[in-house]
């Protein structure tokens, strides 16, 4: 018969083991957790940076103002780099895990979502470190601006080389969605040129108006399919259909970069020299092309809007919900551009009304967020973009 003290001896290290397993269990658990961690998370820092341009572009402002969209600026970047590091770990730790994420028909859409989280963050450093730094800024940026294009027009290649050569995972009309015209993005150049020294300015500036418009090309035969897809089939699943609102996105993000860019033009221009009136003329030319692309804009965030009230009852938190935020800060920037040429007062108060909204709904989609992971509603096996094709998730947008 054991003693009193060999019996607590051996509860100690029934007790030690237990807890040792504990903690392997909960190795075993992260890992499990941490393989689901898909290039989709990089939408909230996407969004993130969204709102720190947003308030650093509202056109009603007060003091302190400057101070939150700086802490919005650094909590993006440390979101990106966290970001950053657990996609690493997801593909050290479980290999061949990163070629099947570019190649899988769903978690494929979001890889552009990390270059444009990057031109956010980039964006941000221009709007709120510009005005305190040295030409040496400047020609940083412009460094970076040319990086970026170079490489973001590689991956819009390989994205839908990619798309289109999918078998034996290829897309169909039926599983369609927004996010398929996520890979090109061309607005960094409004925040970068009007900074750059006039004899570089115009090369950003083209540079701007040509990935802009390959954006919004592809976006709009894009539509096509989009449109094609809610005819024959419905509505998605309710709770995909926040990601919906990511349509709203190319003809608002067009229209602020239209107006934008055109108000950038250096004036003593060897082209514009011989036309005096065109810089004017393509002033106005962008205004009106903006107010044409924000219509649209808002005729798709109407639709959307008008459908997550018909699902709410039925929704649960899934990634895209984040695609209430970032495609709409770039509807109430252009919103907010084409009030300011407009000298509407009226128009940049409902622009200021918007980005309270905004904010808000990026407060409420990360507490969402962040209660889905605690119950596990997310990075857990079957419930992410990763999911294999054929299962529930990859066919809610079907349903």
């Amino acid at each position: 018969m054991a003693t009193p003290t060999e019996f607590n001896q051996k509860s100690t290290e029934d007790a030690g083991l237990q807890e040792k397993m504990a903690e392997e269990e909960e190795i075993i658990t992260l890992r499990l957790r941490i393989k689901h961690f898909t290039w989709a998370q990089f939408i909230l820092p996407l969004s993130t940076g969204g709102i720190s341009l947003l308030l650093a572009s509202t056109p009603h402002r007060f003091p302190g103002l400057d101070t939150i969209g700086k802490i919005y600026f650094i909590v993006d970047m440390v979101i990106f780099l966290l970001a950053a590091i657990v996609i690493s770990l997801r593909f050290v730790w479980h290999p061949g895990t990163f070629k099947e994420s570019l190649v899988h028909p769903t978690e494929a859409l979001f890889v552009p979502t990390v270059l444009i989280s990057l031109a956010n963050v980039i964006g941000s450093a221009q709007a709120y470190g510009g005005p305190y730094c040295g030409a040496w800024f400047t020609v940083a940026m412009a460094v970076l601006f040319w990086i970026y294009v170079a490489v973001a027009f590689c991956s819009a290649v390989v994205q839908y080389l990619s798309l289109f050569n999918g078998r034996p995972n290829r897309l169909t009309i039926q599983s369609m969605t927004p996010s398929w015209i996520l890979p090109i993005c061309g607005t960094l150049a409004v925040l970068i040129a009007p900074e750059q020294h006039p004899t570089h300015r115009m090369a950003v500036i083209l540079a701007g108006v040509a990935f802009q418009g390959l954006g919004w090309m592809v976006a709009f035969l894009m539509y096509a399919a989009y449109i094609q897809r809610l005819m024959a089939f419905g509505l998605p699943a309710p709770n995909l259909r926040p990601g919906m609102m990511i349509s709203v996105g190319p003809p608002a993000f067009t229209g602020l970069a239209l107006i934008g860019l055109s108000q950038a033009i250096p004036p003593n221009q060897s082209f514009f020299t011989t036309r005096p009136y065109a810089v004017q003329d393509l002033q106005a030319l962008a205004l009106f092309a903006a107010i044409f692309l924000w219509v649209l804009a808002f005729w798709f965030f109407c639709i959307t809007t008008i459908s997550l009230i018909m699902g709410i009852r039925q929704m649960n938190f899934h990634l895209v919900w984040w695609g209430l935020v970032f495609p709409n800060v770039g509807f109430n920037i252009a919103t907010i551009k084409i009030g300011e040429q407009l000298q509407s007062e009226g128009i940049l108060w409902v622009a200021s009304a918007m980005t309270i909204l905004l904010v808000a709904m990026w407060i409420f989609v990360l507490c969402t967020q962040i209660r889905a992971v605690l119950r596990k509603e997310i990075l857990m096996p079957g419930k992410d973009e990763d999911t294999q094709v054929g299962s529930d998730i990859s066919l809610d947008f079907a349903n």
